[in-house]
């Protein structure tokens, strides 16, 4: 027996018009029951695929099915746990402090360095060194010879010789006048010389004594022309300032250096000395670390010509000014045991550790 509900009699009544089938009355009931089965089988079919889309995009979202609750939907679809990867690295515990440096790079440098000059001019005689020589305090480095020079120690010698004469000749004069004085004196008090006569002799000594002290002026003038002309003389043999090596040589026999004011100007030195025992680093770090920077810091460094041999540093002084270019501050830092064969110039990078403010420990 079959059952036709209203809503499938009003959905066929509808679809009538659109039947292929002619339009006869014996056939009518049977194609329209027909097509009320096919009908609400479709339906059916597409009220299931909805639900199966709606639980589908439930499942996908995580989000609740249509007509459970929410607990439900979590409950039915299991989510499984990712598996931690090997390579991960592990998270450190919660408040443990994690550790602060400041990183830079910069150069080796020699406090102290000088380059070597002639202080008058003169001909190169000789080159008692090399570039890379190990000197001593005092050592000759570079003898010169100006025959100006020479000339102008003899003419104060000669000087110096004439006026020893000339005091001598003063001297014995005023021992003549001296004696003759004495001998007027003695006849003045027999009443045997006259007093004009005693009167002549002391005026005569008076004048002897001047001529003597003129002439003992005269030899100190001499003199001191002598060290003035034996000072040229003496720094045409220049001696090393300080002990060190010999970082660069200029100087070749038979070369014509200027005086030390125009060589200077013409950048005409003979030699560069540098102390190579009291090395540091000159190194650059970002400003944004100025509040940490301070006195005492301190760290390590390598340099590239030695990539496996770091070593401590020391910040020893803060720039006072940043670089307005670059945005760093600039730091001076002590060695502590660098690798043997530093050179001055040579590239290093540094890593500076960076201490607590409230507990003043370093930060690892």
């Amino acid at each position: 027996m079959n059952i036709i509900t209203e809503h499938e009699r009003k959905l066929a009544a509808a679809l009538t018009p659109l039947s292929p089938f002619p339009d006869n009355g014996a056939a009518r009931p049977r194609m329209s029951r027909r097509l009320v089965r096919l009908l609400g089988l479709s339906a059916l079919a597409a009220a299931a695929a909805i639900a199966f889309l709606q639980i589908y995009r439930g499942i996908e979202t995580g989000g609740p099915i249509a007509g459970q609750p929410h607990e439900a939907a979590y409950a039915s679809t299991p989510v499984e746990k990712p598996t931690p990867s090997k390579a991960a690295p592990k998270k450190e515990p919660a408040g443990a402090p994690a550790g602060r440096e400041i990183s830079g790079s910069g150069y080796v440098v020699a406090p102290r360095i000088t380059t070597v000059f002639s202080k008058y001019e003169g001909r190169i005689t000789g080159v008692a060194v090399q570039a890379g020589d190990l000197v001593a305090a005092g050592q000759i480095l570079v003898t010169l010879d100006d025959a100006g020079a020479r000339f102008a120690l003899e003419r104060a010698k000669a000087a110096k010789t004439t006026a020893d004469l000339l005091l001598a000749a003063r001297t014995i004069d005023l021992d003549q006048a001296r004696a003759s004085l004495g001998r007027t004196e003695t006849l003045a008090a027999r009443d045997t010389a006259s007093k004009q006569q005693l009167e002549e002799a002391r005026r005569t000594v008076e004048r002897a004594e001047n001529a003597a002290a003129q002439a003992r002026q005269d030899l100190a003038t001499a003199e001191l022309a002598i060290r003035v002309a034996e000072e040229p003389v003496r720094e045409l043999t220049v001696r090393a300032p300080f002990a060190g090596t010999v970082t660069r040589l200029d100087a070749h026999v038979g070369d014509t250096v200027l005086a030390r004011v125009d060589s200077v100007r013409e950048n005409q030195s003979l030699l560069t000395i540098t102390d190579q025992t009291t090395m540091v680093i000159d190194a650059d770090v970002a400003e944004t670390g100025m509040a940490d920077l301070r006195r005492g810091l301190r760290g390590e460094a390598v340099l590239d010509g030695f990539p496996d041999r770091p070593f401590a540093i020391e910040v020893q002084r803060v720039a006072p000014v940043a670089s307005i270019e670059k945005g760093t501050v600039s730091l001076r830092l002590a060695l502590t045991d660098p690798p043997a064969g530093i050179r001055p110039n040579m590239a290093a990078r540094i890593r500076l550790q960076l201490t607590d403010s409230k507990t003043g420990a370093d930060s690892q």
